[in-house]
């Protein structure tokens, strides 16, 4: 799954649409956290919900999202 955009953001919570980049299926307003491991660990492990694969299991290195705020920065 990739992040396609952030729809809405409090401090490090946020809500997302994301696409799956193997079959395209798109998730509306998934919840999430900006931080370096949300988006280098959990983004690219979470099952599409259609086709029930992941990026590793697809082969695919998929893009790295960067977060809001640097990893130091207390918002």
């Amino acid at each position: 799954m990739k992040i396609i955009k952030i729809t809405s953001q409090h401090r490090r919570d946020f809500w997302a649409d994301l696409e799956c980049e193997g079959c395209g299926h798109i998730e509306k307003d998934v919840s999430g956290y900006d931080d370096s491991y949300f988006h280098n660990e959990v983004i690219p492990g979470m099952k599409c919900p259609k086709c029930g694969k992941n990026r590793a299991e697809m082969g695919i290195v998929g893009e790295k999202t960067t977060t809001k705020y640097p990893e130091w920065m207390q918002v």
